[in-house]
């Protein structure tokens, strides 16, 4: 099987991450960025089924229960299984595999978490993301329990200084605004 058009580097960038980091959070924050600067109307609701797949995989391992199986019902209800394939994914052996684990995970604390492996139909984006993963110095389909803690728990050690710079920014404008008015 072959995707029907050039395979867009954020995605594959994504595959090495979700199949060789297994870096949950670092997935979601490349596969967000992409989707929110194309929005293709035909592929948006794959984008983030994509999205909701490594946020449910980063709370499985993190023991988030509750937060796995809402993201897991999500991506199972809005996968469009034909798009999946046209990304280069067996889209209708993802929506099976989706399935199956919602099955199993019948309430929060059946959530265990394993390896989520995308079935990847297209060789050349096989190909791709395991060239992007080796240029990452990491290790295609790594076992994500191996993972190191500051992957595990990102959030929780990501640099927010970005965040709160424009936070502050955001804060200063709109009291300057109020004084501004103030005065009038």
């Amino acid at each position: 099987m072959m995707s029907l058009f050039p395979i867009p580097e954020p995605f594959v960038h994504y595959l090495a991450q979700y199949h060789g980091t297994r870096d949950y959070f670092e997935c979601h924050e490349i596969m967000e960025e992409y989707w929110k600067e194309k929005k293709e109307a035909a592929y948006e609701g794959s984008w983030l089924v994509l999205i909701r797949i490594a946020v449910m995989q980063y709370h499985a391992r993190r023991g988030n229960g509750s937060g796995a199986l809402k993201l897991l019902a999500k991506a199972d209800s809005e996968i469009e299984p034909d798009r999946m394939d046209e990304l280069g994914l067996n889209g209708r052996q993802l929506k099976r595999m989706l399935g199956e684990r919602r099955e199993r995970w019948t309430d929060a604390d059946r959530v265990v978490y394993d390896d989520f492996n995308l079935p990847i139909a297209d060789p050349a984006l096989l190909e791709a993301a395991v060239r992007r993963t080796e240029a990452l110095g990491a290790i295609w389909l790594s076992p994500g329990e191996s993972a190191d803690a500051n992957v595990v728990h990102r959030h929780l050690v990501r640099d927010r200084t970005d965040v709160v710079v424009a936070r502050e920014a955001s804060i200063l404008s709109r009291q300057k605004e109020r004084n501004a008015g103030m005065a009038d």
